[in-house]
């Protein structure tokens, strides 16, 4: 005792005292800190390994020509197929059907109601009739094999697709955006005789394009009754309209073997709308649909493998390829596909029902939702806790942690990632450039594995993806492993190869056959050894992956001298939220009148646009007056009136 007096220690009487004069609340308030710390301690979460060396996502051919592969890619060979008992979307579906021990495929949702399902034999058994209706009216592989398909997305159009595919037919989707004159050349050009589709006005518009002039069409198969007075118009016309039941009876009775494709067989004639001029039409065979599909699968496989227990939400539309692949890699697993009901207003209704798993996005819904979540951050107070949050889970993405267990998912990010049902493990988006913050803050709020890709249509769908673990955005990943990519240069943008800049070119089996009857245009994609000449600007990352810069050909000198990308400027100035849509045209020696919003200005100031590349605004012009353009661009907004609902996801 002595001796502990002598070190100046307490005695045990006086820390005996001590403790009994600490109150209970204190304790408890201890044990519950302590609890705390010891819980985030051991339940801290570890990344996964990364599928390769993230720093070295793709490698260089040998050859001299610059070209480069995924380090995905076993060998020299490109990844056709994934699974060797798919290599043709017929097959595919089989496979689907085999593993999905015959599950729900196809299903569909009436308001306020469930969904209601096809299992994969009932879809097998009708694909089977309906397709055996398109061979009894005349349709077979060499002869007739263009079926239209003039459709939103339901489970008819996707059984129509599949109706193709068991009989090696060829499917054309035609869409309301293109145009009735954009439609009648699409007909006319493919020789399409029967078409799907899903409502009577469509059948009318048809019919009104058609009338009084020579056309191929003799079949019209209307995936609803159809009224009497319609079928009589189209009679008149030489036109057969039959309902989507009465085609698949026809098929029964009439059942014919399936007549299995080759993987070089043609599968799909996908139209592009272009800019200019009449549509394209991009020949797509089998073996390029597949190995399109089998690069993402192989992409996915470590961080994300697609099951049998996914869920997808159909709703982008099906007559673009992207759609196209997504459902391709979910059936060939033996997952569902669940349809929106038609109406994008009741798409966030859909998702809450529907619950998915997989969840393919373009940027404008994602802008669409970003900016809605900053919008509900209405106070200072809450901004704060949003930033906060936000912060402390990025630094876990930067680590490789993706999860939405987290304190801050409970907290803050719960109700996003509810507004797409709660489930969702896989987001990919594509189809136009996204902005590299909203990425990267969604990819943080949403705590599932998020992709973008990057591709066009005459690569079937994707020529690159991003990898789990690269938490880095401004980039669309290193090459898919069914393609290489090479730059070219572009002297007169003083694009290099050798700097590794220029045009983005690819070769692959996911590369399609050409434009059909089109030689002239086939021949300016493809050049003499086989690359796809995209159009598009890119530039090598250190780690590998690519960056689209520029686009080659929508470009246009200023007066001054600097080269202008419009398409660059749209994507941000599409962000104000008083734009719905946006054009900007320029005009090197014209001044011309400009609408000018305040907050475009501040869009293009964030979204890094040059000073030349901003609306110049006359100082005797009060702002909120139209200005002048001195001797730069002007644009055309269509400006909405747009207000925040209480939905993330409702439409504006």
């Amino acid at each position: 005792m002595d001796f502990v007096c002598r070190l100046g220690l307490p005695s045990l009487d006086s820390v005996s005292q001590y403790i009994r004069s600490i109150s209970t609340p204190v304790w408890v308030g201890t044990g519950v800190v302590a609890a705390a710390t010891t819980y985030l301690l051991t339940s801290r979460p570890t990344a996964p390994p990364p599928i390769c060396d993230l720093n070295l996502q793709s490698i260089e051919i040998p050859g001299g020509e610059l070209a480069r592969k995924s380090v995905l890619q076993k060998g020299d060979a490109y990844l056709k197929c994934y699974y060797d008992d798919a290599k043709t979307m017929y097959e595919s579906f089989l496979r689907g059907c085999r593993v999905s021990n015959d599950g729900p495929c196809l299903g569909s949702r009436k308001p306020k109601q469930s969904y209601e399902w096809l299992s994969y034999s009932q879809v097998k058994e009708r694909a089977e009739n309906l397709g055996s209706a398109f061979l009894h009216k005349g349709h077979s592989k060499s002869n007739r094999p263009h079926i239209g398909i003039f459709s939103q997305n339901r489970p008819e159009w996707t059984l129509g697709e599949l109706a193709c595919y068991t009989y090696s037919l060829v499917s054309v989707p035609l869409y309301d955006t293109l145009g009735t004159e954009a439609i009648v050349y699409i007909i006319e050009k493919a020789s399409i005789s029967t078409i799907m589709c899903d409502v009577g006005s469509k059948v009318e518009l048809i019919l009104s394009s058609l009338e009084g002039r020579k056309h191929p069409v003799r079949n019209i198969v209307l995936m609803e009754k159809p009224p009497v007075e319609l079928i009589t118009r189209a009679e008149q016309c030489g036109i057969d309209v039959t309902s989507m039941e009465g085609m698949e009876a026809l098929g029964k009775a009439h059942h014919q073997e399936p007549v299995p494709p080759q993987p070089e067989d043609m599968a799909v004639i996908c139209f592009t709308s272009g800019t200019t001029g009449n549509p394209k039409g991009a020949r797509l065979t089998h073996e390029n649909i597949v190995s399109n599909c089998s690069g993402v699968i192989k992409t996915t496989e470590v961080s994300c493998p697609f099951h049998s227990s996914d869920t997808h939400m159909s709703y982008l539309p099906l007559a673009h390829m992207f759609e196209r692949v997504v459902q391709g890699v979910v059936l060939v697993h033996g997952a569902r596909i669940g349809f929106f009901q038609g109406d994008i207003r009741s798409l966030s209704d859909d998702l809450c029902t529907l619950k998915p798993t997989v969840f393919p996005v373009v940027p404008r819904l994602l802008n669409r939702i970003h900016d809605r979540i900053f919008g509900q951050a209405n106070s200072a107070v809450k901004r704060w806790l949003l930033g906060f949050a936000f912060r402390r889970k990025e630094a876990e993405l930067r680590r490789g942690i993706v999860r939405r267990n987290s304190i801050w998912d409970q907290m803050i990010f719960r109700k996003v990632q509810a507004s797409l049902g709660g489930r969702v493990r896989l987001i990919i988006t594509g189809a136009a450039p996204i902005s590299p913050d909203v990425l990267t803050f969604l990819r943080v709020a949403m705590g599932c594995q998020f992709y973008e890709g990057y591709g066009q249509t005459e690569c079937t769908a994707g020529c690159t993806m991003t990898l789990a673990g690269d938490w880095t955005a401004g980039h669309v990943g290193p090459p898919l492993p069914c393609n290489a990519i090479k730059l070219v240069d572009v002297a007169e943008m003083n694009y290099l190869a050798v700097n590794g800049e220029g045009e983005v070119c690819v070769s692959g089996p996911n590369v399609f056959q050409g434009y059909l009857h089109d030689p002239e245009k086939t021949a300016e994609a493809i050049d003499a050894h086989g690359w796809l000449h995209t159009g598009d600007i890119g530039k090598w990352l250190p780690n590998g992956t690519l960056k689209i810069i520029d686009r080659k050909k929508h470009i246009f000198k200023l007066a001054q001298g600097e080269y202008i990308a419009p398409e660059k400027i749209e994507n941000i100035y599409a962000r104000s939220s008083a734009v719905a849509q946006i054009y900007v045209h320029g005009d090197s020696l014209q001044k011309v009148k400009a609408a000018i919003l305040e907050d475009m200005i501040r869009l293009g100031m964030e979204g890094g646009l040059k000073t030349f590349e901003q609306p110049a605004i006359s100082r005797r012009v009060p702002l909120h007056e139209p200005g002048t353009a001195q001797g730069f661009f002007c644009f055309l907004a269509t400006v909405a009136c747009l207000g925040l609902g209480p939905g993330i996801l409702e439409s504006t």
